[in-house]
């Protein structure tokens, strides 16, 4: 009897190192697939705060957590259970969808370089000084979510990528993880960069000096913060679309540029000493952006000065 229960909780006891050695595994995985998408989440934390402009205080966070929730629902209701499908059915088709999903991002980084570029800004809609409306809330809200739907499904579908050879179920458990991780992620830093300036506001307002300096320093800066934001999202969009782009092309049988991309970063890495790992991965990053300025100008000039020009030729 007493045999038996030791041999019960000796099985019992392999199971839970099993299990945890599976959560473990589900866990560095899930973080390998979420590296791989970082890009995205920098790009959606630059993007993001600019829902909330024009509102109260108070209103600040309650759109934000309404946003996340959105998000969330995206990955997980809609997203996940269309790319899991297509994992397990048609798994050629995720590097077209890929593939697509680099062009986009490609076009939305040369998109903002071509605006900077040539003056010209989209429009956004003007925020009465006033408390903006319910209404208004709940179209800012609506906006932000059908764009996040956009960043979300290429977050997931890269990630998805990462892990393609697991088992359904670990790929299952491995999405959910990243998806509820990266939502964390980039509305937890969106809550922290949109309070960033009333945090200041409170310490400037304190009698120790020390504060006060912070205070202002944090006011001041923010500006400065979210220009690096936008910048670093354009670039993240370019290297994130061009990668795509290069393995894709590869994956579908036309390896040649990535295999000159791919030489290349193996050379500068063993000619650079201490500093061939970095040299090489940025070799690969340069190559990969200067591949999605390309594609992206492509797509700006089909969407934008192609339309243009037939409706000058029109008119005349």
């Amino acid at each position: 009897m007493s045999g038996g229960l030791v041999a019960l909780l000796d099985d019992v006891a392999a199971l839970a190192k099993l299990a945890a050695a599976s959560i473990d595994d589900i866990g560095a995985a899930a973080g390998k697939a979420g590296t791989k998408a970082m890009g995205l989440v920098v790009d959606d934390a630059a993007v993001t705060p600019r829902y909330v402009d024009g509102f109260r205080a108070n209103r600040e966070l309650p759109i934000i957590k309404r946003i996340a929730i959105g998000s969330i629902r995206n990955k997980l209701v809609f997203i996940l259970p269309a790319i899991m499908l297509l994992s397990e059915f048609l798994p050629w088709i995720l590097t077209p969808i890929l593939m697509l999903g680099g062009i986009y991002l490609s076009y939305e980084g040369a998109e903002k370089i071509w605006e900077l570029i040539s003056g010209h800004h989209e429009e956004t809609p003007d925020v009465p000084a006033a408390a903006p409306s319910a209404d208004h809330e709940d179209k800012m809200v609506k906006g932000a979510i059908a764009t996040d739907f956009i960043l979300s499904a290429e977050i997931m579908v890269i990630s998805l990528n990462e892990v393609r050879d697991e088992a359904f179920l670990s790929r299952l458990l491995i999405l959910v993880v990243v998806a509820i991780g990266i939502t964390a992620l980039v509305y937890g830093a969106v809550a922290l960069i949109v309070k960033m300036d009333d945090i200041g506001l409170h310490l400037a307002e304190r009698d120790n000096g020390a504060s006060q300096a912070l205070g202002r320093a944090l006011v001041k800066g923010m500006p400065i913060v979210m220009k690096v934001l936008s910048t670093v999202g354009i670039a993240a969009m370019l290297w994130v679309g061009g990668h795509i782009l290069l393995v894709g092309i590869a994956d579908l049988g036309w390896p040649v540029l990535y295999d000159l991309v791919h030489h290349a970063e193996v050379a500068v890495a063993e000619a650079a000493g201490s500093f061939g790992p970095f040299l090489g991965w940025l070799t690969n990053t340069v190559a990969s952006a200067l591949l999605g300025l390309v594609a992206g100008a492509v797509a700006v000039v089909v969407v934008h000065l192609v339309p243009r020009r037939k409706g000058a030729a029109q008119a005349h």
